[in-house]
Formats: structure tokens, C-alpha cells, sequence
């Protein structure tokens, strides 16, 4: 029997912790479409993006304020850049951060708006937990019952640890006071 359905092509865009100095800089060097792309995001956000994506420092671009509007304009970057040369997809989604990425490839809110958003919401974030106060690390291999048990022998009064996101594939985030 043969399936009569059509084969659909999704995009699926990533989350916070997929940032690294250097990312994206090839592609704008390569396509307009890439270029333009940060450009766009420099002109929204009132500095340069680019140049934090592209040099760093890494300090500068993994505080949460930066990482999230630096990834979310190089997954647009990559998405336009595949768009143009004749890619489609029938589906894009995003894990965590990558959701706003998705939202942006779906024409549901321009880049600008979500540039300044993001950026918003990683200073929201960053203000909540003070760099150096808070971690997160992903754990994997451990049933979500051990885990909470480590967690709870880690914790201590004031300083918790605890899961923090159930990840496919056996991964569990946890998070928590540094300490």
C-alpha cells in the first residue's frame, strides 16, 4: 500500500545555551539576507548585536540580556538565508527561547519587536538572579524521582536546587543557587 500522504518539513529552533562567539558572522559575510538580518537587529535594539554575536567577548554574550536576542537574530538569520535559497517548511517551533524565533518565521511578530523583547526578557531574568547567584546544568541518565532526591541532599535552607525542565531523551534540566 502506498501512503498517499504529503511529506511536511518542520523547522525547529533552539533554546538558550546554543550561543558561541563567532555565530552567524560567515553567513553574513556570504548572504545579504544574513547581513540585513542583524542590522535590522542592531538599528532595534540600539547597539550592535552583531559584533557580540560575532567577537564577543563570551562573558558579554552568555549574560541571559544578550544570549537571547543573539540567538533568536541568528536563528532568523539562518532562517532567511534557507528561505531564500528555496527551502519552505510546512512547520517551524522552538524549544524554550526558540519559541520567539518561531514566531518570528511564522510572521506572527517582526524581528524588531521580538529583538527588543527578548532582550527585555533575559534583563527580566538576569535581574532575578544575580550572574554568579544562580546555575542551571542539565543532567542526564537520572530517573526524575533520584534526581529530586539529589536535588533535595544539594539544597540548603534559602539555596535550592531543583528540577527545572523535563528535556526529551532522558535530559532533565536542574537549577538552582550556585552554592
Amino acid at each position: 500500500m502506498r501512503n498517499t500522504r504529503a511529506m511536511k518539513t518542520a523547522l525547529l529552533f533552539p533554546g538558550q545555551g546554543s550561543q558561541r562567539v563567532g555565530m552567524g558572522r560567515d553567513l553574513a559575510l556570504t548572504f545579504e539576507t544574513a547581513k540585513r538580518t542583524y542590522e535590522e537587529a542592531d538599528d532595534a535594539l540600539g547597539f550592535a548585536i552583531s559584533k557580540l554575536c560575532w567577537e564577543g567577548p563570551e562573558d558579554d554574550l552568555t549574560l541571559t540580556q544578550n544570549t537571547q536576542p543573539a540567538i533568536l537574530t541568528t536563528s532568523i538569520a539562518v532562517f532567511r538565508v534557507l528561505r531564500e535559497r528555496g527551502l519552505s517548511f510546512d512547520v517551524v517551533a522552538g524549544h524554550s527561547l526558540g519559541e520567539w524565533s518561531a514566531l518570528v518565521a511564522a510572521g506572527a511578530l517582526p524581528l524588531a519587536e521580538a529583538v527588543k523583547l527578548t532582550h527585555l526578557r533575559g534583563q527580566f531574568m538576569q535581574e532575578a538572579v544575580p550572574v554568579g547567584i544562580g546555575a542551571m546544568a542539565a543532567i542526564i541518565g537520572l530517573s526524575l524521582e533520584t534526581l529530586r532526591g539529589v536535588c533535595a541532599k544539594a539544597s540548603a535552607p534559602g539555596e535550592p536546587v531543583e528540577p527545572a525542565n523535563l528535556n526529551g531523551g532522558g535530559q532533565i534540566v536542574i537549577s538552582g543557587h550556585t552554592s
